[in-house]
């Protein structure tokens, strides 16, 4: 067995590697997971074909558990961009709520739209929307763009189909319906924080927003654009999570189902075949459908997966070569001794998330390196597990700064400066981040 400090330092060393490459140098992310890994195996004294070997597996492992999801989640996304439902949707809510409630209207636009669609994709899609909002209330862009930023934040780092915590409850090994469920509950406080330091924030930092007047001219007005019906562009979100979710509850108690129905509402219950018939009930969005179009729409949501895809699948490469070290028998009596429990995990992503910027790559490495040490950290439980999986989602919260392409999508779209995106934007992922890891030990303690 190796010993604990050669791993240690070989771990941390790696997880610096990584880090310096992607972020400091700018080297593409799938190529340093790659080389790190190999290097990881070598050093680590297993033979160069035992490390390919498991290089491929843990790739090939990780694109058959959520290559596909990732692929129809975004197809999903881009299809209601496309026919305008998310703003359908966001202007069914501000006329609900008025101009006095447009704060809480665009926290729950975000948060909606924000489940199918990836953060900045619904930043960029919204921004025009929010600085229409902003010009009929005072004072209030500030205020107004870090509701959007942070709800649209909180689900994508909490809640299936995302990329990031999707691949990690791959790795994982947890029901993702589960999954889904309980990142949703946790993105509510989340979401809160950001709607309540959006308030603060707007009053104490207005006077750093420079208005210009030409912001967003070339984006058509929504009383211009032709939507589809609210309920219509509801629809293809709503009935997916609620496929899922029913699968969910009723795997808690099948017995009572027969077996026909209970392998019916498995088979429209998972994930990959809500999700398409989500895409299904989108595509009836369209006053006509062209093939043409129809297939540039599908090869843009395919060209837009690709990447995405390639570093979910090194990710679960790199963590088939961390499962060679062996950590939980090398660090299994340390961890055991000093009971760190969830805080290990929220704080590795932590690590990941603030260092090199990506959310996604910061809870793949976590899962990586943290699913051989479960059963050291005394989490070696299905609940476990989920609530591990949920810490890291917090961790990968934290700290999106100037190395986030998210914090430049928030400051460019939203017209802010870098100081005030940091002093605005940048302290909200913090809280957030905090607020849902304290959420999740309160669950922890409960549960346990």
């Amino acid at each position: 067995m190796l010993s604990p400090l050669f791993v240690a330092i070989l771990l941390i060393i790696s997880i610096l590697l990584i880090i310096l490459l992607s972020s400091k140098f700018k080297f593409n992310t799938f190529y340093v997971l790659f080389i790190v890994a190999i290097l990881v195996g070598l050093t680590a004294q297993f033979s160069g074909e035992e490390v390919i070997k498991n290089l491929k597996a843990g790739f090939g492992h990780t694109l058959e558990k959520i290559g596909l999801l990732i692929i129809l989640g975004t197809t999903l996304g881009v299809i209601l961009d496309k026919t305008n439902a998310t703003l359908s949707i966001a202007n069914f809510i501000l006329e609900k709520t008025g101009d006095k409630y447009a704060g809480i209207a665009i926290t729950l636009i975000g948060f909606i739209i924000g489940l199918p669609i990836f953060c900045d994709s619904g930043f960029i899609v919204l921004s025009g929307l929010l600085y229409s909002l902003s010009k009929k209330v005072k004072n209030s862009q500030v205020f107004f763009t870090v509701c959007l930023a942070g709800s649209l934040y909180a689900v994508h780092c909490l809640v299936p189909p995302h990329p990031g915590i999707t691949a990690a409850a791959g790795q994982m090994n947890v029901e993702l319906g589960q999954t889904m469920i309980l990142g949703a509950f946790l993105a509510i406080p989340a979401t809160l924080i950001a709607y309540f330091w959006g308030k603060y924030a707007g009053k104490k930092y207005q006077y750093l927003y420079q208005e210009t007047a030409d912001l967003q001219t070339d984006s058509p007005k929504l009383s211009d654009l032709i939507l589809p019906k609210p309920l219509h562009s509801f629809l293809p979100i709503i009935i997916p999570i609620a496929l899922i979710s029913l699968k969910s509850l009723v795997l808690l108690n099948p017995t009572i189902f027969s077996t026909s129905l209970l392998g019916l509402i498995k088979f429209i219950g998972e994930p990959i075949t809500a999700l398409f018939i989500g895409i299904l009930l989108s595509l009836t969005l369209f006053k006509k459908i062209e093939k043409n179009q129809l297939n540039s729409l599908l090869e843009n949501a395919i060209e837009k997966a690709g990447p995405i895809l390639a570093i979910i699948a090194i990710g679960g490469a790199f963590g088939e070569i961390i499962k060679m070290l062996d950590l939980g028998e090398v660090f299994g009596e340390t961890l055991t001794q000093y009971h760190v429990g969830i805080l290990i995990p929220f704080l590795l992503t932590v690590i990941f998330k603030t260092a090199q910027g990506s959310s996604t790559v910061a809870i793949i490495s976590s899962a990586s390196i943290i699913f051989p040490l479960l059963p050291s950290l005394g989490l070696d439980s299905e609940w476990g597990r989920q609530i591990t999986l949920m810490a890291m989602g917090a961790g990968s919260m934290m700290v999106s700064h100037a190395n986030d392409a998210y914090f430049w999508v928030v400051s460019r779209f939203a017209n802010f400066s870098t100081d005030l995106a940091l002093k605005s934007y940048t302290i909200m992922t913090v809280l957030m981040g905090l607020t849902t890891f304290l959420m999740v030990c309160v669950l922890h303690y409960f549960h346990g």
